[in-house]
């Protein structure tokens, strides 16, 4: 069954929960830690009370637009399994993915299972779900890794040092490799299989096996995978566009030379499974870094803050309410099914 290899390990059990608490704990840490410098913050607050409603409001359309280009990424590669899920029900998916990921416990996991059920819900095949949750992650790895070195070529723009070739050299090896995952997934879907098949428990592992083998038939061209790692790109620069528009609403400086740098490696970080959400993770990184490029310190502090008030926790609020959406519309269409 695709299930078990779309969503390994997504149950809410006590180790997930442990882990929660603790990834919760070390984020209060960490703002504990970034709003202790008194001055400082109360600057960022001072900044934070004359915030442009204008500029916020485009923050909340670029991060609305973000998660459009989400759902049109989910679309574009469903239909190539042959599914076609309407774009609106998939932006409520979109929504609701986002919440359940920052803050459930186990939150990727769980929310690739909520996927998961939903493509198969509304018409996906087990393989085709399980297909696209593994196409849309590695095609965001890739966006983001392109996206990742370009920000670090802006930031080292001028010094063409050993040190700075060494580190593009490496991104282009990351960007190359990841590139070779998504055109190659063939091998990596058979690799897996023949994984499962050594380590699988009886029935279980036979399935797997089974499901990756026509996972491995679902058609993927050279330019049909181009076209999904732009749509996966343009997802985190909608989201990036949010930040820019974040120290525009606090009437803040943007340091061009280190903001795309510093807007990636933050969304790494949090990434992490540590901190869920990478509460405190993401301010800190991103307020230090945006620093460290010659932003004020207050300012990158009140921008950092804005950002993530509307990437983050309003976008939990609204993904919640989308949830609600959800179960509602699959409990009204359950008795005509």
């Amino acid at each position: 069954m695709a299930e078990e290899i779309a969503i390994p390990g997504a149950g809410r059990n006590l180790k997930d929960i442990l882990r929660y608490v603790a990834g919760v704990a070390a984020g209060i840490v960490v703002l504990l830690l970034l709003f202790g410098k008194r001055a400082e913050f109360a600057a960022a607050w001072t900044r934070l009370g004359g915030v442009t409603p204008g500029w916020l409001a485009a923050a909340a359309a670029a991060e609305a637009g973000s998660l459009w280009l989400y759902a049109r990424l989910q679309h574009r590669v469903l239909r190539l399994t042959g599914a076609k899920l309407a774009m609106p029900g998939l932006l409520f998916l979109s929504l609701a993915n986002d919440a359940i990921a920052n803050t459930v416990p186990g939150g990727p996991a769980v929310s690739s299972a909520y996927r998961y059920r939903y493509y198969r819900k509304h018409g996906a095949s087990s393989e085709g779900a399980g297909w696209t949750i593994f196409t849309v992650l590695i095609a965001q790895a890739i966006a983001m890794s392109l996206i990742l070195l370009v920000g670090v070529l802006i930031a080292l723009a001028g010094s063409a040092t050993g040190a700075n070739t060494r580190t593009a050299i490496a991104g282009m090896v990351i960007i190359i490799a990841a590139i070779a995952v998504l055109a190659r997934r063939d091998l990596v879907l058979r690799v897996a299989a023949a994984t499962v098949r050594v380590l699988g428990r009886a029935g279980i592992g036979e399935r797997i096996a089974a499901t990756l083998e026509r996972m491995r038939q679902i058609p993927l061209g050279t330019w049909q995978a181009a076209w999904v790692v732009v749509l996966a790109a343009g997802v985190w620069l909608a989201d990036f566009g949010c930040l820019l528009f974040a120290f525009r609403a606090v009437h803040a400086a943007i340091p061009w030379s280190g903001v795309l740098l510093a807007y990636c490696v933050a969304d790494i970080a949090g990434m992490l499974p540590v901190v869920p959400g990478g509460i405190g993770i993401v301010e800190g990184s991103l307020a230090a870094i945006m620093a460290a490029y010659g932003a004020d310190r207050a300012s990158a502090l009140a921008a950092t803050l804005s950002f993530r008030l509307v990437s983050f926790w309003l976008a939990i609020v609204v993904g919640w309410i989308s949830v609600a959406a959800i179960a509602r519309m699959t409990r009204s269409a359950a008795p005509a099914s």
